[in-house]
């Protein structure tokens, strides 16, 4: 299997193919599972994407513990009249409608994690529907997410209690650059370059999480995850590169995980988590 990004790109750019063919094409060699049923397996997770945006957006729903709620269908309210665009607007508002429903113990895919389960689709949802792209195409850009994915899991990690929010909504950030790039028409080299830039984006966030849930402020950062994603693609795809190559930005990621205290990783005992009005709430829950 391939190890990185740069050998994904070079393979990509050597057979003349989009990341998302070569993607499936060596899933299915090393699984022995055939590319439609592979095809027909994402589909399935992009449905539960899709069900999930579209119940976050058009009902209010309150998270288990009561902090959160409606984030998502006040913000898909608010779209038209943004003043980042209806775009983006709807992008942040689909991200935060999947994690509210996440919140709420409904149905979500973990891309990569429950915590940052909105940013993937919420960006390739949104980026979809404005290019008038249909559902095997989108479908087709989450093989692209979820290769990028595999190799940061690979080469770093995905966890944000051994890296930090870096990690998890980053991670989940440069997989949605990575499809948005796809879908827009890129090439296998503006993915690397969109990985890169949505990587560096936050570079060191620490995860501190309100009282040890995905709530506060994760579902908020799941909004800012697919914003910045897509403008990441938007960078790639003007010609803008990356200086530093995705693999190291995503080498560097790990050392910056490693250097984090552990107050810092998903204890809840940094960051927002340890302030008086988390400390309240996480007394209260």
């Amino acid at each position: 299997m391939i190890s990185t990004i740069e050998e994904l790109v070079a393979t990509a750019e050597k057979r003349g193919c989009k990341v998302s063919i070569l993607v499936k094409e060596l899933e299915a060699k090393s699984t022995g599972r055939s590319v439609e049923e592979l095809f027909k397996c994402m589909k399935s997770y992009f449905e539960v994407m899709r069900e999930a945006a579209n119940r976050g957006v058009t009902n209010e729903i309150r998270s288990i513990s009561g902090i959160t709620g409606g984030e998502g269908r006040k913000m898909w309210n608010a779209a038209e009249r943004a003043l980042s665009g209806s775009t983006l607007a709807k992008a942040a508002a689909r991200a935060m409608a999947v994690a509210n429903v996440n919140a709420s113990m409904g149905k979500i895919v973990a891309a990569p994690t429950a915590g940052s389960c909105g940013i993937l689709p919420g960006a390739v949802l949104t980026i979809g529907e404005k290019l008038s792209k249909t559902d095997e195409e989108i479908v087709d850009s989450l093989f692209t997410a979820a290769e990028v994915g595999r190799i940061i899991a690979l080469n770093a990690t995905i966890a944000g209690a051994e890296g930090g929010c870096q990690a998890e909504c980053g991670a989940a950030s440069a997989m949605a650059a990575a499809a948005v790039v796809e879908l827009a028409g890129g090439s296998p080299r503006q993915v690397a370059h969109a990985v890169a830039i949505a990587l560096k984006a936050v570079m060191g966030l620490v995860c501190d999480p309100v009282a040890g849930l995905v709530e506060v402020p994760c579902i908020k950062r799941n909004a800012m995850g697919a914003v910045q994603a897509i403008l990441a693609a938007d960078m790639a795809i003007a010609g803008i590169e990356s200086v530093i190559p995705a693999d190291e930005v995503i080498s560097a990621m790990k050392e910056v995980g490693r250097m984090m205290p552990d107050r810092l990783k998903e204890t809840a005992m940094g960051g927002v988590a340890a302030t008086p009005t988390g400390k309240k709430l996480s007394e209260k829950i």
